[in-house]
């Protein structure tokens, strides 16, 4: 049996892992659903339908926004409370949409270079920071499709490698090299052509390659070359390893999982992904056939070896 094979210690209850979803005026309601509809399909374990493993809120800048499609959503909270409680959130997830390039990450001729940026973009980086002040937790911020035009437009993405939806490859490079630039940094961003790219993980590593569910066995040609690497353990254990926290301090943003997916379908794979890094593959599959989904796989390129 190998690593990501063995049963993890039963030392009672999960913590319910909280997850915030940040929406903005013409998100993509697909980017929205599709997420929403794996992570609430989840269990901590398969067999007990009370043992729900995500609890997702929604967070909007008015109390109800409408996507490109014309679906309007109740927004379960607005941006002010999203910042003051963001300290109880273990993921972050930046849906999309068509309008995110004209509307979020172009700013008109009258902005002035010193304004506040938009939500969600501001969360982002507040989360960001408080990822680094705060590494002893792990956090993930997810994008969905143009969702990461948002987070490399604010900088967030320097120094890692990225993807979004396949239309905007060439935008997200233009946009990413131009916030490397304004950047303290100067950090480029590996913009790939992948299903999904996660950086920071804690990796998990298997004995038999067969085996590892992370490990993406035929990866399309890419702008940037990868490799494919494993998954992390389950959440519940990855918060209790010292070492591992004392580590995950010095990667970029302060350890946070940061994960990049291109269009609708590559949101549920990384959605996918996510609850099989901080539940269990087994979790992740028995999502991926009650959706009846065919779950396909991304790449992880660095992080922690456990």
């Amino acid at each position: 049996m190998s690593a990501i094979e063995e049963e993890p210690v039963n030392d009672g209850p999960t913590e319910v892992i909280q997850v915030l979803f940040a929406l903005h005026a013409g998100f993509g309601a697909q980017e929205l659903c599709g997420p929403l509809e794996v992570l609430s399909n989840a269990l901590q374990k398969i067999t007990e339908p009370g043992s729900k493993a995500f609890e997702c809120t929604i967070a909007a800048p008015s109390p109800a926004v409408t996507s490109s499609s014309g679906l309007t959503i109740k927004a379960d909270i607005d941006y002010k409370t999203a910042h003051d409680d963001l300290h109880y959130y273990d993921v972050l997830i930046i849906p999309g949409g068509p309008s995110v390039f004209t509307k979020l990450c172009s700013p008109s001729p009258s902005s002035s270079s010193n304004s506040d940026p938009p939500e969600p973009a501001r969360l982002a980086t507040a989360y960001a920071t408080l990822q680094k002040s705060d590494p002893s937790k792990e956090r993930t911020l997810l994008s969905i499709g143009t969702g990461s035009l948002i987070l490399g437009n604010a900088g967030l993405l320097q120094g890692m490698a990225a993807t979004t939806h396949p239309d905007y490859y060439t935008k997200f490079e233009i946009l990413c090299k131009e916030a490397a630039r304004k950047g303290e940094l100067l950090e480029q961003t590996d913009v790939m052509e992948e299903n999904y790219v996660v950086n920071n993980a804690r990796f998990d590593l298997g004995a038999d390659m067969d085996e590892n569910p992370f490990v993406l066995t035929k990866r399309p040609d890419g702008r940037r070359k990868s490799v494919a690497r494993k998954g992390s353990n389950a959440w519940k254990e990855s918060v209790k390893r010292r070492e591992s926290n004392a580590r995950r301090a010095g990667l970029k943003l302060g350890g946070l999982r940061v994960i990049t997916s291109g269009g609708v379908t590559s949101g549920l794979d990384a959605s996918l992904y996510l609850v099989a890094a901080m539940v269990s593959h087994e979790s992740a599959q028995e999502v991926s056939r009650v959706l009846q989904y065919s779950w396909n796989k991304g790449v992880t390129v660095e992080g922690i070896d456990v």
